[in-house]
C-alpha cells in the first residue's frame, strides 16, 4: 500500500502542473480577447475615418457644383442662334423723351391736361440731336395742340392715339421746316394726367 500512495503523489504532481498551464493559457487567452475586443470596438482596425469623411465631403461638393451648373444653365435658357437673313433688315429703335412735362388747359373747361412725351425713330442720332436743338418750338407747338382739345375730345376712347399721331405730324413738320428732315416715326406718352 505504501507503493500505491507514492504513485498517487507522483501522478498528482503532473495533474497540478497541467492545471496551472491551462489556467495561465486561459488567462492569457482572456487577456488577448479583451485587448482585441477593446481595440475592435474603439475602431483601431477600421479605415481612417478622417480620410473617409474628407472623401465624402469632396464627393458631395462635386455633386453640388454639378447641380449648381445645371441650374444656372436651366435659368439661362437655350443658346440663341443668329440666322443671317438677307431679305429682312431690322433697324435699331432709338427713343427720346422730352424732359419737361407739358401742361395746358382744355378748351372751354377748367380742367388741365398734363403730358410727358417720348418719340421713337429708326434713324440715327441726328433726329435726337434735332429734337434737343429745337426743343422750345416743338414744345410750343405741342402745347398749342393740347389747348385746342375739349372735354368731349378727351372722352373718346381713341383720344390718346389720335393726340399722339397729331404730335408726330407736328414734330415732323417742324423738323422738316428747320432741318429738312423729320424722322420721328412714333410718339407716345410716359405720363398723361387730366384734372
Amino acid at each position: 500500500m505504501a507503493d500505491e500512495v507514492v504513485e498517487e503523489e507522483e501522478g498528482g504532481g503532473k495533474g497540478g502542473l497541467i492545471k496551472i498551464i491551462l489556467l495561465v493559457v486561459g488567462i492569457l487567452l482572456l487577456v488577448a480577447i479583451t485587448i482585441g475586443g477593446t481595440l475592435f470596438l474603439s475602431g483601431f482596425f477600421e479605415a481612417d475615418e478622417e480620410a473617409t469623411a474628407e472623401a465624402a465631403v469632396a464627393a458631395l461638393e462635386a455633386i453640388a457644383s454639378e447641380e449648381a451648373a445645371a441650374a444656372a444653365a436651366a435659368l439661362a435658357g437655350p443658346d440663341r442662334v443668329k440666322i443671317d437673313s438677307p431679305e429682312l433688315t431690322r433697324y435699331e429703335q432709338t427713343y427720346f423723351e422730352i424732359e419737361a412735362e407739358m401742361t395746358s388747359n382744355l378748351a372751354n373747361s377748367r380742367k388741365v391736361m398734363q403730358v410727358k412725351v417720348y418719340i421713337m425713330t429708326h434713324y440715327d442720332e441726328r433726329v435726337i440731336a434735332h429734337m434737343e436743338k429745337h426743343d422750345f418750338p416743338i414744345r410750343n407747338a405741342l402745347m398749342r395742340i393740347m389747348a385746342l382739345k375739349t372735354e368731349t375730345d378727351l372722352a373718346r376712347p381713341t383720344f390718346r392715339k389720335e393726340l399722339a399721331e397729331e404730335f408726330r405730324l407736328e414734330i415732323n413738320s417742324i423738323l422738316e421746316g428747320l432741318e429738312d428732315f423729320g424722322g420721328v416715326e412714333k410718339v407716345g406718352f410716359t405720363a398723361f394726367v387730366v384734372q
